[in-house]
């Protein structure tokens, strides 16, 4: 199930609710990003039990391969979570620098998300 947030810079983000959905791979995104755009959303929250445990072991690919979606079609994504218990140096770093750039952006809470994609 999503839910469509208006933000104050009148853009609207889609927000694919906890429980609702696991995506598993990069079509499943895809499927997201077509319904959102379709509401004329500029971009999506996700929450970090949506997405598989084999997208935090960057190994996997799973990661990058669902991420460069956003990338590609210039649709940005937060994605909601405590993310202090995965230990992996490279996946902090991956966390870290995502958040620099902006298109992706790893936080907390579904305020913190928002006041992101505000901006």
């Amino acid at each position: 199930m999503i839910k469509y947030h208006k933000l104050q810079n009148s853009n609207k983000v889609a927000e694919v609710l906890p429980g609702a959905v696991v995506i598993n791979n990069a079509e499943e995104i895809l499927d997201l990003m077509v319904e959102a755009g379709y509401r004329e959303s500029s971009a999506i929250i996700l929450h970090s039990e949506s997405l598989p445990a084999s997208f935090f072991e960057l190994k996997t690919g799973v990661a990058g391969e669902i991420l460069q979606k956003f990338s590609n079609y210039r649709m940005r994504l937060s994605v909601v979570g405590n993310f202090s218990g995965y230990k992996s140096k490279s996946l902090q770093d991956f966390i870290r620098e995502s958040n620099r750039t902006g298109i992706i952006s790893f936080v907390e809470s579904l305020d913190e998300a928002l006041l992101k994609l505000n901006k």
